[in-house]
Formats: structure tokens, C-alpha cells, sequence
């Protein structure tokens, strides 16, 4: 049987619940998700294959950088745009307790300028009445013009297979770019320094976590099976130091214990975790 492809990019606003979905629909955790701004920063992508189809998601950095250009956006911006560039169609996902019109005429209209399919996908409809979604895209569709329009919840996994059958209306005869056994692009090496970052995230406020790099010094499977791992947190300013550590190491033992115990979890393994703070090279 004839293989077929679809390229997906998710994108919507921070919080929209990019990440959320495409755990969900690939089933396993390769995209963190954190309730902090931009959580999302390099073009991850996920992988399902069904039956003779695959397809691929783009999980975008937030939207709000189709516009921005400050020096610190740059690469949020050019991973969003390549995700676009990338896929043959384009999920608009809009959490729907934060519903804005005006906004989302303006960006469809953006969008619609790199000229590829979109659907609108109103993400959290468990938090709304059923009925309160109709008149929404009643008033949408006298402004613009999709492809179609879902109602899901990522977090409860509602209305994720109607989306999926779409989907794979969708998929064109291609060649597979990936293993029918590959869910990401990203290796478990990458995954555990994204697990720290999350923990950073989580337990650390306004620049810091932005301003930081995970490095992975070590990362090797001990004969017992334990999962050994050594990460540099690698900071742009010295005086972030203290404040990462914490009184008497505190905060960086809560960071610690998180990311392993995520890393555990989704490894199916026991870790053993090892961080240090180091002051970047950089000038």
C-alpha cells in the first residue's frame, strides 16, 4: 500500500495548549508544557502513523512572534516561521476562555499571505457551555475564510479523533520522512535537558529562565539499568547564580528532583540527576 504524509504546524497564542495537544495526540510526553510565557523555544517535532499514513506536528513557538523582532525573539520568530514554511497545512489552536476576535482576523489574515490550508481548533471546550461555540464561528466566518473548525479538549483528550480523521483526509501519497517507531525529532538527551528547563521554569521567575542554557555533560545507562545524568545550568550573569541555588541550595534541589522525577517517569527508569551552575564563555 502506498505510503501518504501530512505536514502539520500548531500554532496559537502562549497557553493556547500547543504543546498539551500534541502530547496528546501522539500519546507520549515530547513537548513540555509549562504555564510560563514562550515554554516552547526550539521546533520540536511529533510523529503518529496511522495505518499507511504519517503524520507530522510542528510544535511552534507562541504566535505573538509573528510579529516581534527584539534581538531575544529572533529565534522564537525564525522557529515559528520554519514550522510554517515546513508544513502543508496550518492548526490555529485558540484557547476558547481567551477568545479574541479582532486578534484572530488579524492573524488569519497574516497566515492566509504564505497561502497554505488552515483550520481553527478551539482548545478547553470542557471549561465552556457546548452551545457557546456555534455563534463564535457563525461571527468568524462573516470575516474570514478556513478550511473547517474543531472543538477539542487536549488536557481531557475530547474531540482529539475527529481532528485526527480530518487529518488524514488530508494526507497526500509521500514517502515517510520517519521510522514507522520514531514520535520526535528530538533525542532522550535532549528531552531530559528540557525536563531541567521546565523545572526552571516552574520554580524560577521574570528573566532567569530565559536567560539560561542546559547543557547535557552526561548521559549514560549504569549496568544496573539506572539512567545516569550530568547537566550544566549555563547562565549569561553571575549574579543569577545565587538566586538559581538558593538559600543553603534549596531551589536548586527542588529543581533537581523535579526534572528527575519527570525524567523518570516518562523514561520508565531511575534516575540519578546531577546539576551544576556554571557562567557562560560568552562575552
Amino acid at each position: 500500500m502506498k505510503k501518504k504524509l501530512l505536514k502539520v504546524s500548531i500554532i496559537g497564542n502562549t497557553n493556547a495548549g500547543k504543546s498539551t495537544l500534541i502530547n496528546s495526540i501522539i500519546g507520549e510526553k515530547i513537548s513540555i508544557t509549562n504555564k510560563k510565557i514562550n515554554t516552547t523555544e526550539d521546533l520540536t517535532e511529533g510523529i503518529i502513523n496511522i495505518a499507511e499514513s504519517q503524520i507530522i506536528f510542528y510544535d511552534t513557538p507562541g504566535l505573538t512572534n509573528i510579529k516581534k523582532i527584539e534581538s531575544n525573539k529572533k529565534k522564537f520568530k525564525q522557529n515559528l516561521w520554519r514550522g510554517l514554511d515546513q508544513s502543508d497545512l496550518i492548526l490555529y489552536l485558540i484557547d476558547i476562555k481567551k477568545y479574541n476576535f479582532n486578534e484572530i482576523i488579524k492573524n488569519i489574515y497574516k497566515l492566509k499571505e504564505i497561502n497554505k490550508k488552515i483550520i481553527i481548533v478551539f482548545n478547553k471546550n470542557d471549561l465552556i457551555k457546548k452551545n457557546s461555540i456555534l455563534p463564535i464561528i457563525k461571527n468568524l466566518n462573516k470575516e474570514i475564510n478556513v478550511d473547517s473548525y474543531f472543538s477539542i479538549s487536549a488536557k481531557r483528550k475530547l474531540g482529539l479523533n475527529n481532528l485526527k480523521k480530518y487529518l488524514l483526509s488530508k494526507a497526500y501519497y509521500s514517502p515517510w520522512i520517519y521510522l514507522d517507531n520514531e514520535i520526535t525529532n528530538k533525542d532522550d538527551k535532549y528531552f531530559t535537558n528540557e525536563c531541567t528547563r521546565n523545572a526552571i521554569l516552574t520554580y524560577l521567575h521574570k528573566e532567569i529562565p530565559y536567560n539560561i542554557k542546559i547543557i547535557n555533560k552526561y548521559f549514560k545507562y549504569l549496568k544496573n539499568g539506572d539512567l545516569k545524568i550530568k547537566q550544566d545550568i549555563e547562565i549569561n550573569n553571575l549574579r543569577y547564580k545565587k538566586i538559581i541555588l538558593g538559600k543553603k541550595g534549596a531551589k536548586i534541589k527542588e529543581v533537581r528532583t523535579k526534572s528527575q522525577n519527570e525524567i523518570s517517569k516518562v523514561l520508565n527508569v531511575k534516575v540519578h540527576l546531577y546539576i551544576n551552575v556554571i557562567k557562560s564563555n560568552a562575552d
